[in-house]
């Protein structure tokens, strides 16, 4: 937006200065409304201004704790104003979806969302897609792991699928994600892969990682299924151990093969990305777009990156739209198969 300028050079009143001072009291009002109605949203050179996060899960969950650390970043390096970040909890993040949506048009609101919220879509019978939204970009993918109490007798991978494959039933597995959700389809898709009926997983579902690893250590569970970032201080001081990572890749000091390594035909990646309500314009998708990738581009995101077990999975455009919509169709064909879509 180009800045406005107004000047006045006042002079000494005269009989017709009353009206002069009327006229040119008038045209600051004008200006006024002009300034007020291209808003303060965005500059040419100063990137957004006046935008809110919104996380669809409570504070402390792995959206919230991704989506305050790039608003952080973002603030830091000015890439943005201040930015608001605001959870709306409820039905696995369907509550948040259904708000984006309501929401078309609005070029102040960004939600930070992943595998869960496609999910939970389904499983709670909504109609809300998030191909329907506005992509904006994918940010990062998180490994799952499957994981065990430190003295299971359960020592490698093998052994699992060996004895999930004999007796599924005695298997009790959980994730910290309801139905739809990562930790659940993982398992899911694992035991496909494996030969195991996934009608028959026996899964318990709990609310978050911290409700999780307290069953696990209780041993309420045989195995749980989360990603490795909630779980580093325990698998470093050997509490838990990890039978196998779900990436291409071995996680850096996690001592556990890759599924495919195993000989496993699967890969699975948690992830999250960015996006807005639907309707926005080319010009405000890309500010949007433009300050998320200045925040990928910065040495701070790359720091978090390692911090947190992230892999950077940065995409935009048409590929992550296509991405999107490759998702919906994943999940909906996994819940059709188990009967919750």
């Amino acid at each position: 937006m180009r800045k406005i300028t107004f000047m006045a050079k006042w002079g000494t009143m005269s009989r017709t200065g009353s009206g002069s001072r009327v006229r040119a009291l008038l045209l600051l009002a004008l200006v006024g409304l002009l300034v007020a109605g291209c808003g303060v949203t965005r500059g040419e050179d100063e990137g957004l201004h006046r935008v809110r996060m919104m996380v669809p899960n409570s504070p402390g969950g792995g959206y919230d704790l991704t989506a305050r650390t790039a608003v952080k970043i973002m603030e830091d390096e000015d890439i943005t104003g201040r930015v608001e970040v605001f959870n709306v909890i409820g039905a696995g993040g369907t509550v948040a979806m259904a708000r984006l949506m309501n929401e078309a048009g609005n070029d102040d609101l960004m939600m930070m969302m992943g595998l869960g919220v496609v999910g939970a879509g389904y499983t709670n019978g909504s109609t809300a897609r998030v191909s329907d939204a506005t992509a904006l970009a994918k940010m990062v993918e998180e490994q799952e792991g499957i994981l065990v109490p430190a003295d299971s007798p359960l020592q490698t991978i093998d052994d699992f699928v060996a004895a999930w494959r004999a007796d599924p039933a005695s298997i009790t597995i959980g994730g910290g994600s309801s139905p739809g959700g990562p930790d659940h389809l993982f398992p899911m898709e694992t035991a496909r892969a494996v030969g195991v009926d996934p009608n028959a997983v026996n899964y318990v579902s709990y609310d978050g990682g911290g409700d999780l690893l307290t069953a696990l250590l209780g041993k309420k569970i045989t195995a749980g299924t989360s990603g490795l970032g909630e779980y580093v201080d325990q698998i470093e001081a050997g509490q838990v151990r990890v039978l196998a990572v779900s990436g291409n890749e071995r996680v850096e000091g996690v001592d556990a093969p890759t599924l495919t390594e195993a000989g496993v035909d699967l890969t699975f990646t948690n992830w999250r990305g960015v996006l807005a309500p639907p309707g926005l314009s080319d010009g405000a998708k890309a500010d949007m777009v433009e300050a998320l990738q200045k925040l990928h581009d910065t040495p701070e995101w790359k720091e978090a990156l390692v911090k947190n077990g992230w892999s950077d999975a940065f995409m935009t455009g048409p590929e992550f739209e296509q991405f999107l919509r490759d998702q919906d169709e994943r999940v909906s064909s996994t819940l059709a198969e188990l009967g919750l879509a």
